[in-house]
């Protein structure tokens, strides 16, 4: 009988060193050296965090051009005066003249128009 034990303890010494080195292979392999390792594993998650604050930020961006397309579609002085700013669009019998200052940059006019 313990010549059973002995053999059976060799087998198993042997089966467990076998496991052993075989996971330590798979997880070299796996950490390091699969296409989908460790560290492109990390730089993704960074990159998708990155990219979903981005995701929000433009959201944000849109449901504020939204909000001001119905506001300056919906009322026609508004609309007038969007496109006089944005795109200095003007009537056919006026002038415009645009102010600049030492920068040659535009001054905005600080006037309110409600009439």
């Amino acid at each position: 009988m313990p010549l059973v034990l002995k053999y059976a303890s060799r087998w198993l010494r042997f089966i467990f060193k076998f496991y052993t080195g075989t996971f330590i292979i798979w997880l070299v392999w796996i950490c390091f050296l699969d296409d989908n390792n460790l560290i492109v594993v990390w730089t993704n998650r960074a990159k998708m965090k990155e990219l979903e604050s981005e995701k929000e930020y433009y959201q944000e961006k849109i449901a504020q051009v939204k909000k001001e397309r119905e506001e300056v579609f919906g009322n026609q002085k508004l609309l007038e005066k969007w496109a006089r700013e944005k795109y200095f669009m003007r009537k056919p019998t006026e002038d415009v003249y645009v102010i600049v200052d030492e920068n040659n940059q535009p001054i905005e006019s600080r006037l309110n128009e409600n009439d």
